[in-house]
């Protein structure tokens, strides 16, 4: 592939020999989390799918290659360096070519960890169906991207800043299969419940590791699976505060004209000072959980090889 593509060699050798792996995303480094949460986080949830069994991925652009799996001092490279693009699956290309440094988004993470042959992603919560995305046709390339690639997503819902139940309906209308661990409610993020109804859940990793090779008996082998994995009400974010801070920020964001690609950060860092740091503590949480339970997935998985 010219050099645009390198799978460290722990990732290949245990992809190859089917052997338990987890791919993570790079955005919540660069972009996710404050300094030095990011990096202290990044390099501790490598470290909880090393305990489950299962060999970490990280994945990101370094020097325009589509890295698989990435070198410490790279992981430290995409936490504290200013200016790392956030790539999706779509700016690949031109930066490969440019040869420049990324952090993958979701979407950009699913797309080379497919080509990887990597099955289990975690990460915190899906892009989708943005609010007001009938004027403004903002919708997160997440879900476009999940229809496309053979990964299954650990995540906790999508992101409770955007239209839950339009990104439901979206991803039905791509095919993409939905399915709770351990409840029928949609994760809410930051919440346990979205206040949605999945149709279907499974109650161990094993049962999850049958729904994946289900799909590729079935015919599935080029689509991804959400796997949604609610934070437990005790350690959730305050119900009411949450819509509060949510409602304040929809607000200032409508005031201030704030768009695209800024629409996410913005209300994140609004939650950040709204609940006086406690949603990081939250969506740390939530990384960690994601990253154990798709470590034992994948490790059930390879059990039935």
């Amino acid at each position: 592939m010219r050099g645009y593509f390198e799978a460290k060699p722990e990732v290949a050798d245990a992809v190859r020999d089917g052997e338990p792996v987890v791919a993570l995303e790079s955005t919540l480094i660069s972009h996710g989390l404050p300094r030095p949460d990011n990096l202290a986080l990044a390099r501790e949830v490598e470290g909880i799918a090393r305990g489950e069994g299962a060999a970490p991925a990280a994945i990101g652009m370094i020097g325009g290659v589509a890295k698989i799996g990435l070198a410490d001092d790279e992981i430290e490279l995409l936490a504290e360096e200013d200016g790392i693009p956030k790539l999706s699956a779509r700016d690949l290309p031109m930066a490969a070519a440019r040869g420049s440094h990324g952090a993958t988004t979701v979407a950009a993470t699913a797309h080379l960890a497919g080509m990887a042959g990597i099955k289990l992603f975690a990460t915190g919560g899906l892009g989708g169906v943005h609010r007001e995305a009938r004027e403004s046709w903002d919708v997160s390339a997440d879900p476009g991207s999940l229809a496309r690639a053979p990964v299954a997503v650990v995540c906790s819902g999508v992101k409770s800043i955007l239209d839950v139940p339009a990104t439901l309906e979206y991803l039905e209308t791509l095919g993409v299969p939905v399915v709770g661990f351990g409840s029928r409610s949609f994760a809410g993020f930051y919440l346990s419940d979205s206040g949605h109804t999945l149709d279907w859940h499974v109650e161990s990793e094993e049962e999850a590791a049958d729904v994946v090779r289900a799909m590729g008996w079935l015919g599935f082998g080029g689509t991804g699976l959400v796997v949604s994995n609610p934070i437990p009400e005790g350690s959730q974010l305050d119900p009411r505060l949450h819509d509060e801070v949510l409602a304040a920020g929809l607000r200032d964001l409508e005031r201030l004209g704030v768009g695209g690609k800024d629409v996410t950060p913005f209300l994140l860092g609004r939650f950040h000072e709204g609940t006086g740091g406690e949603s990081l503590a939250v969506n740390k949480e939530i990384i960690r959980r994601n990253v154990r339970l798709a470590a034992g997935i994948s490790v059930a998985l390879s059990k039935g090889k």
